[in-house]
C-alpha cells in the first residue's frame, strides 16, 4: 500500500547521480535539475567505473546514464550499477537513437531511455514517472520500440500461423470505448498525466484503466499493448 504523506508535506527530494563524459553537460544538467526543489543532484562520474564507485558510496534514487563513456558503454555499465546501488532507477540520457541500444538498455533492467534533445520540464516530468515505476520512452524512439517488439512477436510465430493471429483480437474487442481511447494514448507513448489531461479524468483514473487493458491483454507492458494497437490498426 502506498504510504501518504502528511497534509501539507512536500515530497522526498529525488537524489540523482548523473554520469556524462563530457563536463560542461554534467554541470549544465545539474544546474538545470537544480531548479527544481524536489529534484537533488548528489554526484556526478565521467565514465562508467566512477559511476560504480559514486552508486556504492552515495546510493543514489536515479542514476541519469549517457551511452557514449569511455571504456565501458553506460548500457553496458547498467548490470554493474545495478548491483551498486540496487534500489536505483536508471534512466539512459543519450543522443544515441539506435534501436540497438534501445533494446539492450531496457533488456539490462534501465527504466527509461531519453534523448538528450529533451526539453527541461520534459525531463523533469520523465523523472517523476520513473519515480512512480513508470517507464519512460523518449516519443522519437517509441517508434523504433515497438518495431523492434513486433519483429520479435512475428519472429516467434509458427510458421503456418502469421504473427497476427497470435494477437488477442478476442480481448481488444472486450475493452471499453474508454480503455480504447487510453489504449491508443500508449500506442503513441503518451504518459498517464498526459492522457488523464487529454481525456479530462484524474491520473489515478488512467492507471486503473492501465491496469485493466494489461490484465485483458493478457501482457505485463505497455509497449507490447502498444504493440497489439499498432498491430490492429487502432492508431
Amino acid at each position: 500500500m502506498q504510504n501518504l504523506l502528511p497534509l501539507g508535506q512536500p515530497p522526498a527530494a529525488v537524489r540523482i547521480l548523473v554520469v556524462d563524459d563530457h563536463t560542461l553537460f554534467r554541470r549544465g544538467l545539474t544546474a538545470l535539475l537544480g531548479r527544481d526543489p524536489h529534484l537533488v543532484v548528489i554526484g556526478d562520474a565521467a565514465d562508467a567505473g566512477q559511476a560504480q564507485r559514486k552508486a556504492l558510496e552515495l546510493q543514489p534514487d536515479l542514476i541519469l546514464l549517457d551511452n557514449h563513456l569511455p571504456g565501458v558503454n553506460g548500457v553496458d555499465a547498467i548490470p554493474a550499477l545495478h548491483e551498486a546501488a540496487p534500489r536505483a532507477v536508471i534512466l539512459m540520457l543519450t543522443v544515441s537513437e539506435d534501436e540497438n541500444d534501445l533494446a539492450s538498455a531496457l533488456h539490462a533492467g534501465a527504466a527509461g531511455y531519453l534523448l538528450k534533445t529533451i526539453e527541461g520540464d520534459a525531463l523533469t516530468s520523465a523523472i517523476d514517472r520513473a519515480m512512480q515505476g513508470d517507464s519512460v520512452i523518449a516519443p522519437e524512439m517509441m517508434g523504433k520500440l515497438i518495431a523492434a517488439y513486433r519483429g520479435a512477436t512475428h519472429a516467434k510465430a509458427p510458421r503456418d500461423q502469421p504473427a497476427t493471429a497470435l494477437l488477442p483480437s478476442t480481448a481488444l474487442a472486450s475493452l471499453s470505448p474508454r480503455e480504447n481511447d487510453i489504449l491508443r494514448g500508449i500506442a503513441r507513448g503518451a504518459s498517464n498525466k498526459e492522457i488523464a489531461r487529454e481525456h479530462g479524468i484524474a491520473e489515478t483514473t488512467v492507471k486503473i484503466h492501465v491496469q485493466h487493458i494489461l490484465r485483458k491483454l493478457d501482457v505485463s507492458s505497455r509497449v507490447h499493448a502498444a504493440v497489439i494497437a499498432t498491430e490492429h490498426g487502432l492508431i
